[in-house]
């Protein structure tokens, strides 16, 4: 089974990143020329390695667009601004900006000019619409100033997944983030209480799965054993990503959802809603709501009125993370029913075996052009490495300082204060590790070793990544990137593309449209210009490849 999983997986591979992004096999990045950077080098370290503690050698100071989030909005007295100052030498310029605008707001201060050197929180996909203006730097011309970036790339055999990140050009935009491991967080919670009450086990695949609901429903015939949350603004956007993007039918569904995907078999990409595989995943949820199994609600309600059901017993398994487990689904059912217990389960399989697909690569930093100007340039990417990708930076933005906020065990496992809470961690504490302190804030804390990133997970959370962790890696889709004018052809083609798939994708679950008119779906899609815009996407896909290698 295992060799047919890989020969069907090789076959089709979900593009896991956004349609600009993919694989290419360029060779190394053009080093930044020193005699051009020796004005623009004022603040810098000399000699600065791998880890160095980068302390810029007069005090300097950064301009940085900044995320501000509403559970721990900006606080100019947090430690965290103290302490990077005494360890770097280097004060933050906030431009903050709500966590609700901050798109909208980095594009108008893109567009006009107006941007902070340092631009985070930008998602893979996100930078490709300022290259053309040459308003953000062409980062990888850079990256010899970046010792630890490199040394993870290269120690993770993070190539591929960096060479995703390249335009048209060959070069790069965006200084992710770094994982040394693709991390998968997204499930199914399911009440393990009621799988003892009828003596079933968890499921491992998918049929299975179908199986435990049908169980279920024979013992609480008035009940619809899954009712699901994440279906506004997406209808069943969470679900479909988990079964069809990640596991099950090797495609792509839900918030995950692209027009292409690379077929491994054929060597470019096909589309994506008509693909077998995504049929096969349609038919699967058709079938939970046709029997009973599955609530129809679920397409269009709120995430309370799912939660709502679940602690009422009008369900018993809800699409989950690690965080909404213990915040959301545990406390609501501890009002309601004490006795009831749930927990996420590994991500089913398909029959064609046990695999996960995601990038490694999370929101990063898009760097101003008008940076590459300042006398200080080579000491800010000095400055971004350490915080951003150095073993010590990164455990300083995520747990604080050691003896003040956390300890070490002879071990070498971390312990939160006693009196300072985060993530459940310490629930009774007075303090906050991100509201009170200011670590472990998402626009510094992200990327890292599997050991940092997993230093904050609960034992059970920890049992759920290890058995992902023994599934197959699928490899990211290779490149694509569009000239200026393809750019501006697909973009007319792309949404109203993506709309219909949708649309007829809940008729069809719904069956609100019988499946036997699948070929005249099919034919439908193709008359909205599906085959034209594919074909344009494996000319841009042919062209870097030429090109780049």
């Amino acid at each position: 089974m295992f060799q047919r999983s890989r020969r069907r997986y090789a076959a089709v591979a979900a593009g896991v990143l956004a349609l600009s992004l993919g694989v290419a096999g360029c060779g190394s990045d053009k080093e930044s020329d020193s005699e051009d950077l020796d004005g623009n080098r004022v603040g810098a370290m000399e000699s600065y390695g791998v880890g160095d503690q980068f302390t810029a050698t007069e005090a300097l100071s950064f301009s940085m667009l900044y995320n501000n989030h509403p559970n721990y909005p900006i606080d100019k007295e947090w430690l965290f601004w103290d302490e990077l100052a005494k360890r770097t030498n280097v004060s933050v310029e906030t431009v903050e900006v709500p966590l609700s605008d901050y798109e909208q707001k980095r594009g108008l201060l893109i567009g006009a000019g107006d941007a902070p050197f340092i631009i985070p929180k930008t998602y893979p996909g996100q930078e490709s619409p300022y290259v053309s203006s040459g308003a953000v730097l062409p980062v990888s011309d850079y990256i010899d100033l970046m010792p630890n970036f490199q040394d993870k790339v290269a120690k993770w055999d993070l190539q591929g997944d960096i060479d995703s990140l390249r335009q048209q050009d060959g070069k790069f935009y965006l200084l992710p983030g770094l994982h040394e491991d693709v991390w998968t967080d997204y499930t199914i919670a399911v009440r393990t209480d009621i799988l003892a009450e009828l003596g079933l086990a968890e499921p491992t695949t998918w049929d299975e799965f179908r199986e435990m609901l049908r169980a279920m429903k024979v013992a609480y015939p008035d009940v619809y054993p899954m009712s699901d949350r994440w279906s506004v603004p997406t209808p069943l956007g969470a679900l479909q990503n988990i079964i069809g993007t990640s596991y099950g039918y090797g495609t792509m569904g839900g918030w995950g959802y692209q027009n292409a995907t690379f077929s491994r078999d054929a060597q470019e990409f096909v589309f994506t809603g008509t693909m077998p595989e995504y049929r096969e995943m349609v038919e699967f949820l058709h079938s939970l709501v046709d029997e009973g199994l599955f609530d129809p609600e679920s397409l269009t309600q709120g995430d309370d009125a799912a939660i709502h059901k679940l602690s009422t017993g009008k369900s018993f398994v809800i699409s989950t993370n690690a965080q909404t487990l213990v915040n959301d689904y545990r406390p609501a059912l501890a009002l309601t029913n004490p006795t009831a217990t749930i927990a996420k389960i590994t991500r089913p399989d398909s029959s064609i075996g046990s695999v996960k697909a995601g990038s490694r690569l999370e929101n990063g930093i898009m760097i101003s052009s008008k940076a590459r100007e300042s006398e200080n340039f080579v000491a800010m990417m000095q400055f971004i490495d350490w915080l951003w990708y150095s073993d010590e930076g990164q455990e300083f933005a995520k747990w604080g300082i050691e003896g003040t906020t956390y300890t070490k065990e002879s071990d070498g496992r971390r312990v939160l204060d006693a009196d300072i809470d985060f993530v459940g961690l310490n629930p009774d504490g007075s303090k906050h590790l991100q509201k009170d302190f200011g670590f472990s804030n998402g626009v510094f804390a992200y990327g890292g070793t599997t050991e940092l990133l997993q230093s904050t997970f609960s034992e059970e959370e920890l049992k759920y990544q290890e058995a992902m962790g023994q599934k197959e890696t699928l490899p990211v889709a290779p490149p694509m990137p569009f000239t200026e004018e393809e750019r501006e052809q697909a973009t007319l083609w792309e949404t109203p593309l993506k709309d219909y798939v949708q649309q007829q994708t809940l008729q069809f679950i719904l069956g609100q449209r019988d499946l036997s008119e699948w070929d005249a779906y099919v034919a439908e899609v193709d008359g909205k210009n599906a085959q034209q815009y594919i074909d344009v996407v494996n000319e841009a896909h042919q062209r870097y490849k030429n090109e780049h290698g």
